[in-house]
């Protein structure tokens, strides 16, 4: 499954600037609700942990990266885990512009190591405005792909996106392997996966077999929808279904 991944972007005094809807997903909050607004205002409540937000805020006084988790607030008022990475941003004349966090809900996902971005000894790609584009481009590749499905196109080409979003191909390429850690067609293929698990649980859908599934969920063939379901998932179809029924 594809987890959601908040992205937060503020400005050097730390007032949002820019959300994407992974936050809205996992917050409750819109951009327009969270614009110009704390973070650890809207986000922090009476459970958040006081050595987290003085770590964190010794962080962005200092100005380094940090990677933490702390017990944050929905909209709604229920709490969760937060795991995040925060990162300052500057120019090209080492001046303070701005910080960018990536954050996941840490009671949705049991290990957060495959997830590129919350790995900060990695080197950080979006340590510059440039790299900001980045990671926009990519919450765009996100919102095309999860809006209009075209992952159940079993011709969907990397083309036809860069396209879409009036880019080109080398660099759609390169920032799709610099935020989710995975070629353009791993990628793809992590949505059609999702889509195939959903379905693989539906009665409505009894009545197909493995290969009419994989067929509805942009695979071309039974072979690599097999080979790509077990990589993603560590089981084969039939033993998805049995562990889930």
């Amino acid at each position: 499954m594809i987890p959601h991944i908040a992205v937060i972007l503020t400005d050097p005094e730390k007032r949002i600037i820019w959300v994407n809807e992974d936050f809205t997903s996992i917050t409750g909050y819109t951009l327009g609700e969270a614009i110009g607004r704390n973070p650890g205002k809207i986000l922090q409540g009476p459970d958040s942990e006081p050595e987290a937000i003085l770590r964190i805020r010794r962080a962005l006084q200092t100005q380094v990266p940090l990677k933490d988790q702390i017990t944050n607030y929905r909209k709604s008022g229920e709490p969760y885990t937060c795991k995040l990475v925060i990162h300052p941003v500057f120019n090209r004349n080492h001046q303070l512009t701005n910080f960018i966090a990536f954050e996941v809900d840490g009671t949705a996902i049991i290990d957060e190591s495959d997830i590129p971005l919350l790995n900060i000894n990695e080197k950080y790609r979006s340590s510059s405005l440039k790299g900001i584009d980045e990671v926009k481009l990519f919450d765009r590749l996100k919102q095309v792909l999860e809006k209009d499905r075209l992952y159940l196109d079993p011709n969907l080409t990397l083309k036809y996106i860069a396209d879409l979003l009036s880019t080109n191909t080398k660099y759609l390429s390169q920032v799709v392997n610099h935020q989710s850690g995975y070629n353009f067609q791993q990628f793809v293929n992590l949505y059609r996966v999702a889509e195939a698990t959903s379905k693989l649980m539906s009665d409505d859908l009894s009545n197909l077999t493995l290969y009419g599934i994989a067929l509805q969920c942009g695979f071309k063939n039974k072979s690599t929808f097999y080979k790509v379901f077990k990589e993603v998932t560590n089981q084969t179809p039939k033993d998805y279904i049995r562990a889930n029924v």
